[in-house]
């Protein structure tokens, strides 16, 4: 990679596409709260920089939001180039790309927690954030440079490489709707205000003299490798079942043939059925009446038809005397055939051809099937379709509606009968045809799909179950769920004596006391916590003329037989003498006092009846109007100091200003994690499946079915199926 300054805006080279240039300020539209534009020179185009001041700062680009999103949507290699000034312990959205509630690329920096972060989506569709600890808002100009390529995150600052990560490459894939907002996250500006001013550009192309492939082209080039993997196993077990046909293909010749009557007719064949002359044409039997010619017979003979012939013959004609009443002529053979039934007359019999048929010829021995639905001979009434069978119809009621008899249907009441698709919170009203739903009251939605409305939300994170009914997340409790349960105060936990119960909203922890560290193992109840000889590590801040001796917990500042010890200290590499108070440099609500060698710190104590306290130290103090902050539902008012829990982000209100960071979860030192369902911190699994986050080690292969070799975290369609996923996760 490379790195230089053009224009006075620094730019970083991973290969960026050059169509990711843009400028982004060529149309903007401006809300209240600004006291000026300045003109300056941006990167090759001109940009101007804004000062963000007063509680609006509603800055919406029109045209450029979409030529952003467009230009941005699928890329998973690009650079973003801020210039800024923030105030001090100011925190703020420098920009932001989000739909609806989902941010797909988000840079912001809190002064008050001195971190900037990048929020962006996962390819699992998960939200998630970068914390880098570094402070902007300090009343200068920076330069910041944030380069993505794939899953590799640099962040630089002035021209100096702070941080380099790997993490789980963004999700690109923008909705067409999505916002592209500068100095805030939306139109609500009670989320967040900013006070800098920010210019900011996306380069057009960059000067790169690179010999390795960049961590995209590496993601890419595995990508490739897995499809590639992929298609070839594909066409490996198609080639095979093709092999295996045509295998079975070698001796057989195949043609269109025709089955009748379990008699099965070549291409062209042709056959009498009854008297129908029929031929198998492209696999399809054509048939058609036999024509007869008049047959022109000789004297004392008559045409009849006889057995086993569709034309009449002539015959000579038949015997004069009669036979006796009743006798069965049909019995002794006739030629009445399939839809034709034989009768027995006084002098002989003759065929009649069945209900639903009618005669192919005069004598009726061949009958074929009367379509009454194309002749309109059916009764079927409204409501209803006609469809023919062999001799007869059917009536087939319309859908939405139910059979009263044969030829009738009514409408159906899906609402009574129970077949409906409405929500159990809805009203299903039956209409002709159909139904409609509607949400009962207290609930909104469309019918099909409706839920709870609770007056003022559900807060931190709870589910509204019912009309004015929260069911809270693990940890909190309240009508609201806006009470935190203190789970140390409670007594639910017990931790180790070397470790104190630390209470976090939603959850606690046990953290190490102080003069203990962790030893990495990060047990839950603190047991992993052992003493930290501050003596050997130089944690220490005894004097010179005094010697340090280790205890269990802390250290003592021990004076040597028959020396006369002073009892100062040493903080910050100075001097304090025995008794001093001191407020910190880096944190003035801190203060200290040296005491027998040992310095001790603590927070100030606030005091809301003073009205000299320090409101920068003791928020909840603050009784002014304009440091009250808005929920970010826009219907709760905080006061300064008040915290609260948002999708999984701890949030502060401090002097009318939000700061929201991801909430502090416990280390898990384990292969396979999943986050339950209402919670927001990981927990340990052992099965694989059942986990969201995999340690994947593309190092690590795992063989299918066709001993083809996948890496560890790829998916596949199992071969010969469409709804088998398979996914190699490998445990070492």
């Amino acid at each position: 990679s490379a790195f230089g300054i053009g224009n006075s805006l620094p730019f970083i080279g991973f290969g960026v596409d050059p169509a990711l240039r843009i400028s982004v300020f060529d149309e903007l539209t401006l809300g209240e709260g600004f006291d000026g534009v300045t003109q300056v020179q941006g990167f090759h185009s001109e940009s101007r920089a804004f000062h963000f001041q007063g509680t609006i700062t509603h800055i919406h680009s029109v045209s450029v939001s979409e030529q952003m999103v467009q230009k941005l949507r699928g890329k998973n290699e690009f650079t973003v180039l801020v210039t800024l000034k923030q105030d001090h312990l100011n925190s703020g959205v420098i920009l932001s790309i989000h739909h609806s509630e989902h941010r797909f690329l988000e840079l912001e920096s809190s002064g008050q927690r001195s971190e900037v972060r990048l929020h962006y989506r996962t390819k699992g569709q998960q939200d998630h954030t970068e914390v880098f600890p570094y402070s902007l808002a300090d009343d200068q100009w920076h330069k910041v440079s944030v380069a993505v390529s794939a899953s590799h995150v640099i962040l630089h600052v002035d021209c100096n490489r702070i941080y380099e990560r790997v993490v789980e490459p963004p999700y690109m894939d923008i909705p067409e709707d999505t916002s592209f907002w500068l100095g805030q996250r939306n139109a609500a500006h009670g989320f967040f205000k900013v006070n800098a001013a920010i210019k900011t550009s996306f380069p057009e192309y960059i000067i790169a003299q690179t010999t390795c492939p960049t961590c995209n082209d590496f993601h890419g080039l595995v990508q490739k490798i897995m499809e590639l993997q992929d298609i070839l196993a594909k066409t490996s077990s198609k080639l095979s079942r093709a092999e295996e046909k045509m295998n079975g293909l070698d001796g057989c010749y195949c043609e269109r043939t025709c089955s009748v009557k379990g008699v099965v007719y070549r291409e062209d064949e042709s056959w009498t059925d009854g008297c129908r002359n029929c031929t198998c044409t492209n696999g399809t039997v054509q048939c058609e009446a036999i024509s007869c010619p008049p047959p022109q017979c000789p004297a004392g003979t008559a045409p009849a038809y006889v057995k086993g012939a569709c034309c009449k013959e002539c015959q000579l004609s038949p015997f004069s005397s009669l036979p006796p009443v009743g006798h069965d002529f049909c019995s002794e053979g006739n030629g009445c055939m399939e839809n034709s039934d034989c009768v027995n007359l006084e002098a002989g019999d003759c065929c009649v051809c069945k209900d639903g048929f009618r005669p192919l010829r005069d004598d009726n021995a061949y009958c074929e099937d009367i379509d009454e639905c194309a002749e309109g001979k059916h009764y079927c009434r409204e409501n209803t379709m006609c469809v023919n069978t062999p001799g007869s119809f059917m009536c087939i009621c319309h859908t939405g509606y139910i059979r009263i008899d044969d030829y009738s249907c009514t409408e159906h009441d899906e609402c009574l009968s129970g077949l409906h698709n409405c929500d159990e919170n809805a009203l299903c009203f039956n209409m002709v045809g159909g139904h409609s739903c509607s949400c009962k009251p207290g609930y909104t939605g469309n019918g099909t799909v409706c839920k709870a409305m609770c007056d003022g939300l559900c807060q931190n994170g709870g589910t509204c179950v019912s009309p004015n009914n929260c069911v809270c997340q693990q940890g909190f409790t309240g009508k609201r769920c806006e009470t935190d349960i203190d789970e140390c105060a409670d007594g639910f936990v017990e931790c180790d004596s070397k470790s104190t119960c630390v209470n976090l909203p939603g959850w606690y922890h046990c953290e190490c006391r102080d003069g203990y560290h962790d030893n990495g193992l990060f047990s839950a109840n603190g047991e992993s916590c052992i003493d930290i000889n501050e003596c050997k590590t130089g944690r220490n801040t005894c004097a010179n003329d005094t010697v340090c001796f280790n205890l269990e917990g802390g250290y003592d500042c021990r004076c040597p037989h028959g020396h006369n010890c002073t009892g100062d200290c040493i903080h910050d590499n100075k001097v304090k003498h025995s008794g001093q108070i001191w407020v910190l440099d880096s944190d003035r609500c801190s203060v200290c006092s040296c005491q027998a060698g040992q310095v001790m710190c603590r927070r100030m104590v606030c005091d809301c009846d003073n009205p000299n306290a320090d409101l920068f130290c003791c928020p909840e103090c603050d009784p002014r109007l304009s440091s009250q902050c808005l929920h970010q539902n826009g219907l709760l008012t905080y006061g300064s100091g008040d915290t609260w829990v948002e999708n999984c982000q701890q949030c502060q209100c401090l002097q009318g200003q939000v700061d929201c960071w991801p909430l502090p979860c416990p280390p898990v030192d384990c292969e396979f994690t999943v986050v339950p369902e209402g919670e927001c911190c990981p927990r340990c699994v052992t099965d694989p499946c059942q986990a969201d986050t995999i340690r994947n080690d593309i190092t690590k292969t795992c063989t299918d079915e066709h001993n083809i070799s996948r890496f560890s975290g790829s998916s596949w369609i199992k071969h010969g199926t469409e709804c088998t996923l398979c996914q190699c996760k490998v445990s070492c």
